[in-house]
C-alpha cells in the first residue's frame, strides 16, 4: 500500500458531495491501492449534517479510508493536501444578478485560493465545480501565485458527458462507443459542444460522428442547445440541480488527470488558457480538448476549426472575458 493522499471536498454536506465521497473513498478515482485521508469542509451550520456525512463514512467500513476530518476552518482543512476539490459556492438565488452572484464567489475563492497558498502541497491538483465554476478557478489560481496555474482546472467534463452521451443514444450505440467530443468555453449556455472532431464506433467501424448521425441540422441545433440547457433541464425536472451526474464527471475528470487518457482519445477541462494556439484570449479558464501523462495537461494541437465553431468559440470567450473583469474588478487587483 502507498502513502495516503490528503483529499478535500468543499461543500461537504451537499448533495454532490453525498453522491461523490463513496466514489473517492472507495478507490474509483485514485485506485484501488491508494489509501486516502478524507477533508470535509463545510460553513458552520452545515456541520450537524456534515457529522451525519461521516457516520455514514464510517459505516461503510471502507478499506482505504484512513481518516476522516470534518471542520468548517481553512486552515485545518486545506493542510498539506494532495488534491482539492471545490464544490461549495454560493448558489444563485431567485432575484439575484449574475454580478451578485459573482462577488459573493469572488470572496469565497479568493480565500480558498489563499488558504492553498498558504498550506497545500505545491503540487496539489485543483478543480473546481462551484458555479461559475471557470471564473471562480481563475479567481483561486490567481489567490495562490505559488501553486502553478496548470495545477487548476474547472469541471466541464459534465457537459463532455452529456455531449457523448446524447450522440449516443441517437446512433443507438453505448457512450463508450463515442469519442472525441469537444466542450469550449465557458460551462454556462454559452459553452460550444463541438462534435466536428467526435468518432463513433458503429458495428466496428470508427465513422465521423457527421456520417454516423446523418443529421446535419440536429447536430448545428437541438443537440448543441440540449448540452446547453441540460442543467436547467434537469432542475426543471427534479426541482434539484445535477448531483449524481455531476459527482460521476468530477470522478471521471480527477480520474484521468491521475491516470492519463486513454491513447488517441481527448477530454475536454477547463483550463488556463495562456499560450493556447485557438487564438481564445488569454488569462482565462476555457474549456478545452486535452490529452493528459503523468498527470499533466496538454491541450490538442492543430484541430481544424470552421467558421461555425468559430463564431461560437468566440462568444463563449466574450462572456468569460467579461465575468472575468467583472470578477477582478471586486478583487481590486
Amino acid at each position: 500500500m502507498s502513502e495516503p493522499i490528503r483529499v478535500l471536498v468543499t461543500g461537504a454536506a451537499g448533495q454532490i458531495a453525498y453522491s461523490l465521497l463513496l466514489s473517492i473513498t472507495k478507490g474509483d478515482v485514485f485506485g484501488k491501492d491508494q489509501p486516502i485521508i478524507l477533508l470535509l469542509l463545510d460553513i458552520t451550520p452545515m456541520l450537524p449534517v456534515l457529522e451525519g456525512v461521516v457516520m455514514e463514512l464510517q459505516d461503510c467500513a471502507l478499506p482505504l479510508l484512513r481518516d476522516i476530518v470534518a471542520t468548517d476552518k481553512e486552515e485545518v482543512a486545506f493542510k498539506d493536501l494532495d488534491v482539492a476539490i471545490l464544490v461549495g459556492s454560493m448558489p444563485r438565488k431567485e432575484g439575484m444578478e449574475r454580478k451578485d452572484l459573482l462577488k459573493a464567489n469572488v470572496a469565497i475563492f479568493k480565500s480558498q485560493g489563499a488558504a492553498l497558498d498558504k498550506y497545500a502541497k505545491k503540487t496539489v491538483k485543483v478543480l473546481v465545480v462551484g458555479n461559475p465554476a471557470n471564473t471562480n478557478c481563475l479567481i483561486a489560481a490567481k489567490s495562490a501565485p505559488s501553486i502553478p496555474k496548470e495545477n487548476f482546472s474547472c469541471l466541464t467534463r459534465l457537459d463532455h458527458n452529456r455531449a457523448r452521451s446524447q450522440v449516443a443514444i441517437r446512433c443507438g450505440v453505448p457512450a463508450t462507443q463515442v469519442k472525441n467530443v469537444i466542450i469550449w468555453g465557458n460551462h454556462s449556455s454559452t459553452q460550444y459542444p463541438d462534435v466536428h472532431h467526435c468518432k463513433v464506433n458503429m458495428s466496428g467501424s470508427e465513422l465521423a460522428c457527421f456520417d454516423a448521425v446523418k443529421d446535419d441540422a440536429w447536430l448545428k441545433g437541438d443537440f448543441i442547445a440540449t448540452v446547453q440547457q441540460r442543467g436547467a433541464a434537469v432542475i426543471k425536472a427534479r426541482k434539484l440541480s445535477s448531483a449524481m451526474s455531476a459527482a460521476k464527471a468530477i470522478c471521471d475528470h480527477m480520474r484521468d488527470i491521475w491516470f492519463g487518457t486513454p491513447e488517441g482519445e481527448f477530454t475536454s477541462l477547463g483550463i488556463y488558457s495562456t499560450g493556447n494556439s485557438y487564438a481564445v484570449p488569454e488569462d482565462l479558464i476555457y474549456s478545452f480538448p486535452v490529452q493528459i501523462k503523468d498527470k499533466t495537461w496538454k491541450i490538442v494541437e492543430g484541430l481544424p476549426i470552421n467558421d461555425f465553431s468559430r463564431s461560437k468559440m468566440d462568444a463563449t470567450a466574450a462572456e468569460l472575458m467579461e465575468e472575468r473583469d467583472t470578477a477582478v474588478a471586486f478583487l481590486g487587483v
